[in-house]
């Protein structure tokens, strides 16, 4: 093995790339859309877990440089009643490992910006369309054909592009499609807050209709989410509901609740994002011979244990470990979905939970210590707590 074709130029295409480099293969992106950095105004946290995953592949630093922390999450009620404190799992290790919060754009950059350093090319404008295995006069290689016409050989081909995977229909083309979940996340950014918040927290309001939580910034503004009841976002043309429209949607939903959200809405210019809420749950086949998928083609959680960007990092790197020490891709494969499988449906899982606690309003209260992130366990934490040996 020599090298992989990696399809998909997001997150989790940069640090896969990355780190097959450092397992000493060859790696090279296609990406199907003519620049990068899509959902600009979303934003995210990185956990411990995504930032030591980074730091094998010593690729953690400049996400640590273009993102502030968050130390503790408070609670409130739609009265506007405080439910309680604790911290976030993963504070406890120290600002340096997590939990760090900033743009989605950002982490790609960053992470590109580092791949390229590395020498690591990114094609774009190559959208995937189709690949099959052929014999060689040394194995079997990987043939993949791009909407464009061109075609892109390799040792094996590794599908890093997302939820609406193409290469996931390749494997299996009766693999499941993501589900969504009847909520649409929003976010937004605002100068006007109007209350006082404390730093390094993130403020979780159980709404009557909704669920609201937001983060002060070290510069002042506040970055505010909301997880409301919705149908599914055209696809094709996503830009269909204005930023204006989706602002008061979301206010629409707080203004009956007596707690800042409506208003920390309101005081928002245009700088409003929505995107879909999906999971999927399990893909029964991960790979073929040749071909296998990670990321969010693999498994997708709801967005609420916010371990989306941690799991694609963390799949990055294990397959990468997995290949340097494989004799063949498939038994590369084998070992990194034995190694992945079970505790990525547990994420999966645990979102799909934490979701229908939050879903408009269903308990009004935080959730238990037992879920995703939901405590302080430390080392312990077996989802923050994960660590992968190089």
């Amino acid at each position: 093995m020599t090298k992989a074709l990696i399809i998909g130029g997001g997150i989790a295409g940069a640090v896969t790339a990355m780190a097959l480099q450092k397992a000493g293969l060859e790696a090279e992106i296609f990406e199907a859309y003519p620049t990068g950095a899509d959902d600009v105004g979303a934003f995210l946290i990185v956990f411990a877990n995504g930032l030591e995953a980074l730091r094998v592949i010593d690729a953690h630093g400049p996400v640590v440089e273009h993102s502030f922390p968050a130390q503790r999450v408070e609670f409130v009620g739609n009265g506007g009643e405080r439910l309680g404190e604790r911290p976030i799992a993963g504070a406890e290790q120290g600002t340096d490992l997590g939990p760090r919060t900033l743009r989605r754009a950002t982490l790609y950059q960053v992470l590109h910006a580092e791949a390229a350093r590395r020498g690591i090319a990114v094609r774009h404008g190559k959208r995937l369309v189709g690949a099959e295995t052929v014999q060689g006069a040394d194995g079997q290689r990987v043939v993949a054909t791009f909407a464009d016409g061109s075609r892109a050989e390799g040792d094996l081909l590794i599908g890093a592009d997302g939820l609406h995977s193409v290469t996931r229909t390749l494997i299996d083309p009766a693999a499941p499609s993501p589900r969504h979940t009847g909520q649409n996340t929003v976010c937004g950014y605002t100068r006007d807050a109007g209350s006082p918040l404390a730093p390094d927290t993130y403020t979780m309001i159980f709404g009557k209709r909704a669920f609201f939580g937001c983060t002060l910034a070290p510069d002042g503004e506040v970055w505010w989410f909301a997880n409301v009841p919705g149908t599914e976002i055209d696809r094709t043309d996503p830009t269909a509901v204005t930023p204006g429209a989706w602002r008061e949607r979301v206010a629409a939903a707080f203004e009956d609740d007596d707690t800042p959200a409506a208003a920390l809405v309101r005081a928002t210019g245009d700088r409003v994002t929505a995107s879909g809420a999906y999971d999927l749950a399990t893909v029964p086949t991960w790979h073929t011979d040749t071909m296998v998928v990670l990321g969010d083609a693999a498994h997708a959680a709801a967005p609420n244990a916010a371990q989306g960007a941690s799991m694609a990092i963390e799949d990055g790197v294990v397959l990468a470990r997995c290949l340097r020490d494989a004799p063949d891709p498939r038994s590369a494969f084998a070992a990194y979905e034995e190694l992945r499988r079970e505790r990525v449906e547990k994420v999966v899982a645990a979102s799909a939970g934490m979701a229908k606690l939050t879903a408009s309003g269903a308990t009004g209260r935080p959730p238990r210590q037992d879920g995703a992130q939901r405590g302080s366990e430390g080392a312990d934490n077996w989802l923050t707590g994960y660590r992968i040996e190089w």
